[in-house]
Order: structure tokens, then C-alpha cells, then sequence
């Protein structure tokens, strides 16, 4: 019977690693399919940051709510509705005919994502109860998480190259489906014990702090960080997360215990996770640019070279929790933050001549590797400071800091390209003669400005194209730059504040930072034939 339930406990992890994956890879599977979608679409640079980032800002504001709904209601509950109605929209944003249609049916998405992403930490962290099986699991799922948004364009590339960019939408039916089955038939179902109120004021006030702020912030690099606008917004959202916090630590049953973020660890580690995914997206927004406008690639030759990302993060990802048990998490984080930090200031040296296997794929894997190394450690850091009836909420707090992190990266690395490119490009064409519908056109995007020069005859066109380009490499290397000081302060940080979180010092230094917030541990129930604590 230990050995039935052994299996069927792996076979649960698969299957949740699986809707995982679904709902990660939408991350980034629409990045190669950027250049297809202004085309198709007249899409600027704006509206194809948002066609990204509506995804990730709903999926970000709604993660603490959709933790907390399967707290209440059972997390395969919630994650069987999130995966079916991830289909449904899937079909709406596939039939889109305009922008605004497909912007839309990503915040859809995004909805349902939010359903999705926590149910499957949560019921991994009950239905793993031992220690080191836990921490390989969440390793596992943690690579999951990285490998997928590695992977998305590889996946796009490969539909974009057979089909027509609806595609991209298209295929999570079939993925739904096999989802569904898996998680029918393999995995438990979970409540709680003792159900508490329903935090409707906590749920609002969430959804309301996150949503604006996000919004805010990405905005901001286009409407300029100094207009009223702007200011108003961050203010309100803060008041907003000011009086969320306030309630939250007055009622008894609250959707998020924010008293946990008093412990230095935890709150080190959600920061670290926010770091290296803001790093992550950021990225992966910029290169596949870089691939299909500057080194000319198609689509599917453009996600296939961000294939290397994926293999590296799933090859050290269990090596990651291996050197974390042996050496404590803080060392393997700090040197996660640094080695990210070393790959992309490698792309600083990168040009328009320079060649994949020479520079690109080593500044990759140099990225990968540190991604590997923070968000396995750091997630299992988060998961220990959790008491079982906050493994939903607190596991959304884990899934929050990845995608607000990857929001603001797609929005400030790609508002940073964005400003160079836009001031760049329309003074070099401007000075080269070109009319100003021609320079106008250029500015909407990169892609749109190789378009310009394509339509150009021979040596003018060649001419715009090096210009372009160039304009391009320089927003790209001001992007990076971001990125190298905020995951090299991030290791420096990380250094500081995780001091005592070395192997074996884990439940000494809760007492000290976070004993007060553990309290008693209450055990939930398993619905099914694998209970709680046997599974």
C-alpha cells in the first residue's frame, strides 16, 4: 500500500507540473509571434508590451485570490475550473479580429491562470509531507515554472512556422484536455478542516492594489514618470495596499497573513523570486527581437534558440536543491543572483555581428543557471514559513512575486529599448532623408522599421536596415544594463538579510524571525484514497 501510494503521490506531481506548464508557457509563447501580430494586426511597440503584459497583470492580481478560493473551496476544485475555463477563452482570443479583442481575451487568461498556478504549489506541499520529498518536489516544480517560460517561444516558433499565429491560442484546448484527464485521475482532492469566512473586503482590496499599481508601472516609461498621472496612480494603489494590509492584520481569517513577511527569509526569498523573473521575462521579450530583427531569424529558428535557456535551467535545477540542502539556500541564491548578473552583462559586449554559439547562448546559460539556482531554493524557503491551511494563499504570495516580477521586466526593460529606440531611430532616418511617413512608420517598432528598409531599393535600404538595427542594439544594451545592477544588488541583498538560513539552521532561525507566526499547525484532509500525511 506505501508503495501504491509512493507512485500515485510522483504520478500527482506530474500531472500538476503539467497544468503548471500549461498556464507558464502562455507567458511567452505570444513573444515570437510579436512580429506576425503588428503586422496582422497594426500592432506599435505599446500594444505588443500589452499583449504581453495584460496576461501577466491579471494573472498577477488575481493570484492571492485564486490561493485563497482553493484554500476555501479545495484546490482541484479550483484548478479543474481554471484549466476549463483557460480553454474557453483560449477559443476567444484565437478569433480575435483587432488589438483590443486580443488584449482582452489575454486578461481572460489571465483570469483563469490565477485559478490554475497556486492550486498546483498547494496541493503539492500536502501531499509531500516529508521533508526531503517535499523539497525535491518543489524543485521540480520550480523548474517547471523557468523551463516553461523557456520554452514558450520554442513552441510558438514551431506553430507560427506550420500555422497562422492563432495557433499560439489554438493548441491549449488539446493541452486543457490532457490536463483535465490527468488530474481527474491521478490527483486528490483537498479541503480544509475548518473553513474560514470568506475575506470579501481582502479579496477586493487585493485585486484593486495589485491590479493598479501593476498597471501603473507599466504605463508609466509611456505617459512619463513625473505626469500626474502616474503619481496619482502609485499613490492610490499604495493606499489601496496600505488599507489591505491594515484589515488583513485585524481579522481572524485573513487572505493573506502579512505578518508572515516580518520573517526576513521569507520576504528575502518572495524578492529574490520577483528579481530573477523580472530578469527572466524582461529578456526573453527583448532577445526573440533581437533574433527575428537583427540576426534575421524565422519565427521557429527564433524560438529554437531560446531552447538552451530550458535545458540548462532543468538540468541544474535539481542540482540547485541538492547544493541548497548541503550548503543552506543563502549561498546557493546569492550565487544564482550573480551568475545572472554575469550572463547579461555578457550581452553588453554583444553587437550586430555577433554570432549565437560565440556569445549568445553563454550569456543564456549563464542566466538560466542563476535562475535555477534562486527559484527552487528560495520557493522551498517560502513553503517552510507556511502553516497547511496557508498553503494556498501563501503559495499564490509565491506565484505573485513571479509574475509581477515578469510584468515590470517586460515593461521597464522593454520601455527603457522602447525610449532609445523610438528618439534613436527617428534622428538617424530623420538625418537620412527618408520621409517622415517612412521615419514614422519606423518608430512603431523594430520590426516595423526592417519592414521600412525591406520596401526601400539597394543601397538606401541597406542603409535603414544597419541604422535600425543599430538603434536597436543600443535600447538593448541600455535595457540590460538595468538588468545587470538589479540581480547584482538583488545578490548583495541577498547575502545580507538570508544570514542563518545555512543547512540545518532553518528551524532555529524560524523561531527567532517567524516562530510567532507559525503557530499551531492545523491538517487538512485528503478527498479520496490518499489522505494527508500518507500520501
Amino acid at each position: 500500500m506505501r508503495t501504491e501510494r509512493t507512485h500515485t503521490r510522483w504520478w500527482a506531481l506530474g500531472a500538476l507540473s503539467f497544468a503548471e506548464l500549461l498556464v507558464m508557457i502562455d507567458n511567452t509563447i505570444v513573444n515570437v509571434a510579436l512580429p506576425t501580430l503588428a503586422r496582422d494586426l497594426g500592432a506599435g511597440i505599446s500594444g505588443l508590451q500589452w499583449i504581453v503584459d495584460a496576461y501577466t497583470l491579471v494573472f498577477a492580481g488575481l493570484l492571492l485570490t485564486g490561493g485563497y478560493l482553493g484554500d476555501r473551496f479545495g484546490h482541484r476544485r479550483m484548478l479543474l475550473t481554471g484549466i476549463v475555463g483557460f480553454m474557453g477563452v483560449s477559443v476567444l482570443a484565437a478569433s480575435s479580429q483587432d488589438i483590443g479583442q486580443l488584449i482582452a481575451s489575454r486578461a481572460g487568461l489571465g483570469v483563469f491562470a490565477a485559478l490554475v498556478f497556486p492550486a498546483t504549489l498547494a496541493i503539492i506541499t500536502t501531499i509531500f509531507v516529508d521533508a526531503r520529498e517535499r523539497a525535491m518536489a518543489v524543485g521540480i516544480w520550480a523548474a517547471v515554472s523557468g523551463v516553461a517560460v523557456a520554452i514558450g517561444p520554442v513552441l510558438g516558433g514551431w506553430l507560427l512556422e506550420h500555422f497562422s499565429w492563432t495557433s499560439v491560442f489554438w493548441v491549449n484546448i488539446p493541452f486543457g484536455v490532457l490536463a483535465l484527464v490527468l488530474i481527474l485521475a491521478v490527483v486528490p482532492g483537498t479541503r480544509p478542516l475548518a473553513v474560514p469566512r470568506f475575506d470579501a473586503v481582502g479579496v477586493v482590496l487585493s485585486v484593486a492594489g495589485l491590479g493598479l499599481l501593476t498597471f501603473t508601472l507599466i504605463e508609466a516609461p509611456h505617459v512619463g514618470w513625473t505626469e500626474v498621472r502616474t503619481i496619482l496612480g502609485v499613490v492610490a494603489a499604495l493606499v489601496i495596499l496600505s488599507v489591505f494590509v491594515t484589515t488583513q492584520l485585524r481579522i481572524a481569517h485573513p487572505i493573506l497573513d502579512v505578518r508572515l513577511f516580518a520573517n526576513r527569509r521569507f520576504a528575502t526569498a518572495a524578492g529574490m523570486i520577483s528579481v530573477a523573473f523580472f530578469a527572466l521575462f524582461g529578456f526573453i521579450f527583448l532577445i526573440t527581437q533581437f533574433f527575428q530583427a537583427v540576426k534575421g531569424y524565422g519565427p521557429l529558428a527564433a524560438g529554437i534558440r531560446t531552447l538552451p535557456f530550458a535545458i540548462v535551467m532543468a538540468a541544474l535545477s535539481p542540482v540547485a536543491m541538492a547544493l541548497s540542502h548541503r550548503f543552506g539556500p543563502r549561498v546557493v541564491s546569492v550565487i544564482g543572483a550573480f551568475l545572472m548578473s554575469g550572463g547579461f552583462a555578457l550581452v553588453e559586449i554583444s553587437s550586430r555581428a555577433s554570432g549565437y554559439w560565440e556569445l549568445i547562448v553563454w550569456s543564456m546559460a549563464l542566466m538560466a543557471a542563476g535562475l535555477a539556482f534562486i527559484s527552487g531554493p528560495c520557493t522551498q524557503l517560502i513553503m517552510d514559513a507556511l502553516r497547511p491551511e496557508q498553503a494556498g494563499a501563501g503559495s499564490a504570495v509565491n506565484d505573485t512575486t513571479r509574475e509581477i516580477g515578469g510584468t515590470l521586466g517586460v515593461a521597464v526593460l522593454g520601455s527603457i529599448l522602447t525610449s532609445a529606440y523610438v528618439a534613436g531611430v527617428g534622428e538617424r532616418l530623420s538625418d537620412g532623408g527618408l520621409p517622415a511617413e517612412a521615419v514614422d512608420a519606423a518608430k512603431q517598432s523594430v520590426m516595423a522599421g526592417v519592414e521600412v528598409a525591406d520596401r526601400l531599393p539597394g543601397a538606401m535600404g541597406d542603409a535603414v536596415q544597419v541604422a535600425v538595427q543599430q538603434v536597436f542594439m543600443d535600447g538593448l544594451h541600455n535595457a540590460v544594463w538595468a538588468a545587470v545592477a538589479i540581480t547584482a544588488t538583488a545578490g548583495v541583498a541577498a547575502a545580507v538579510l538570508l544570514r542563518g538560513s545555512g543547512p540545518g539552521s532553518q528551524a532555529a532561525a524560524d523561531e527567532v524571525d517567524g516562530g510567532a507566526l507559525r503557530g499551531e499547525r492545523k491538517g487538512s484532509e485528503i478527498e479520496g484514497e490518499i489522505p494527508a500525511g500518507t500520501a
